[in-house]
C-alpha cells in the first residue's frame, strides 16, 4: 500500500515524491505485463528482482528479459557469461528512459506484439562484443561493491603516513596474502573505468597497449569501451564542442593564412558533427577504444597517445584507493600492484535481438 502525499525528507532535497512513486508504479506494472504475456503463451517464467538475479536463475533460463532501462539491461547482461543465452531489454517507462539497448519504444509499450514477432522469428540476432577482465594480485577474490549500497570511505591524505605506521606495527603477525589470478565474474558491455575512487585524486598506473612496453601515466583515470559503449561515456569525454572547433579554426587562420570563416555556425556545426560521428563504432567490432582522461604531461610524463583502439590492454595499479568500475554499477578494488588485463574474445559476445 502506498499513501500519496508529500514526503518531508524528499521535499528537502527538491524531489517530487508523487513523480518518483509514479515512476516506480510504472516500472512494476511493466514488469508484470512482460511476465503475464510470457505466461499467457505457456512459457515457464520466473519474475525476479535484482537481488534474486542469481546464477542459478540465469542458468535455469533459456532467454532473459530485463524490464527497466539501459542500466537494468547492463546489469542483466553483465552476469550472462556465455554467448548462447539471449537477453532482451524492455523499457518500462519510455517517457523517462531512452532505452538505447532495449526494444524500440513502440514495442516496449506493446510487449505482446514484440513477443509475437519473437516467437515467429521476425527479428535479427545481434552479437555485441564485450570485454573480459582478468585481475592478478592480492585480494582479487573480493566481491564487487554495488554503487547503490557503496559509500566512499577515504581518509584525508595527511593521515596516510600515520595509517601506514599503524598497519605495520599492528599487523606484523598477519600471514602474507598470496597473489592470485582471477577472471572477474562479469562481462563488460559498455565500458570499464580504471582509476582512483576519489575523482579529485590523480590516478597513477602503468599501461601496455597490445603488448607494448609498460609506460607510466598519471591522469584522471582511464576508460575502455566496446562499440556498444562508444555512444556513451567515451563519446561525451571526446566529443568536439563548437567553442573548441572555432578556436582551432582561428589558430589555423593565424598560422597558415587559410581562408576559413571561423564564425560560420554552419561550418562549425558540420565539422563538429563529422568529428563526433567518427567517435562511434559498431557494437560487433572486435576492438576496444581507450581514452586517458586529463593526462598529466610534463618532463617526467611526456606526451603519449591519449586515445585509440586496441585488442588487449594491461594496466598495473600504482594507486592508493582505486577501483575498476564495470558499466557504472559494479566496483572492484584495484590498488597498488594489482594487474588488470582487458581483452575481447569471440566466446564472450552477448546474444541479443535487433527489431525495428
Amino acid at each position: 500500500m502506498y499513501c500519496l502525499g508529500s514526503h518531508p525528507k524528499l521535499a528537502e532535497k527538491g524531489s517530487d515524491y508523487e513523480s518518483l512513486l509514479e515512476k516506480h508504479n510504472n516500472h512494476q506494472k511493466a514488469s508484470k505485463v512482460v511476465a503475464a504475456c510470457l505466461q499467457n503463451r505457456g512459457i515457464d517464467t520466473r519474475l525476479v528482482s535484482k537481488n534474486d538475479y542469481t546464477q542459478e536463475n540465469i542458468d535455469w533460463a533459456d532467454i532473459i528479459f530485463t524490464s527497466g532501462g539501459d542500466g537494468t539491461f547492463l546489469l542483466g547482461a553483465s552476469k550472462v557469461l556465455t554467448s548462447d543465452k539471449p537477453i532482451v531489454g524492455v523499457t518500462s517507462d519510455t517517457k523517462r528512459s531512452e532505452g538505447r539497448l532495449c526494444l524500440p519504444k513502440q514495442l516496449s509499450n506493446n510487449f505482446s506484439d514484440a513477443l509475437e514477432r519473437l516467437l515467429r522469428g521476425d527479428f535479427k540476432w545481434q552479437y555485441r562484443q564485450r570485454l573480459r577482465l582478468t585481475m592478478t594480485g592480492k585480494y582479487v577474490d573480493k566481491d564487487p561493491l554495488e554503487f547503490h549500497e557503496f559509500q566512499l570511505n577515504i581518509p584525508e591524505l595527511r593521515f596516510y603516513e600515520h595509517m601506514t605506521e599503524y598497519v605495520r606495527s599492528h599487523l606484523q603477525d598477519v600471514r602474507e596474502v598470496p597473489s592470485q589470478t582471477r577472471v572477474l565474474p562479469v562481462r563488460v558491455l559498455n565500458e570499464v573505468f580504471i582509476g582512483e575512487s576519489l575523482s579529485s585524486r590523480v590516478s597513477y598506473y602503468e599501461i601496455s597497449i597490445d603488448g607494448s612496453p609498460n609506460e607510466k601515466e598519471k591522469s584522471s583515470g582511464l576508460t575502455v569501451c566496446t562499440g556498444t559503449g562508444s555512444s556513451s561515456w567515451h563519446f561525451n569525454i571526446n566529443r568536439l564542442s563548437a567553442e573548441s572547433a572555432q578556436q582551432v579554426f582561428r589558430i589555423a587562420i593565424e598560422e597558415t593564412g587559410c581562408n576559413i570563416n571561423a564564425d560560420s555556425q554552419t561550418l562549425v556545426a558540420k565539422i563538429c558533427e563529422r568529428f563526433n560521428e567518427d567517435l562511434h563504432f559498431d557494437p560487433t567490432d572486435p576492438r576496444m577504444a581507450f581514452t586517458v582522461r586529463d593526462p598529466i604531461i610534463n618532463s617526467i610524463f611526456p606526451q603519449k597517445k591519449s586515445r585509440g583502439f586496441a585488442k588487449t590492454i594491461a594496466v598495473r595499479s600504482r594507486c592508493w584507493d582505486a577501483s575498476v568500475v564495470v558499466d557504472g554499477g559494479l566496483s572492484f578494488v584495484f590498488n597498488d600492484g594489482v594487474m588488470l588485463k582487458i581483452e575481447i574474445l569471440p566466446e564472450d559476445v552477448l546474444k541479443t535481438v535487433e527489431m525495428r
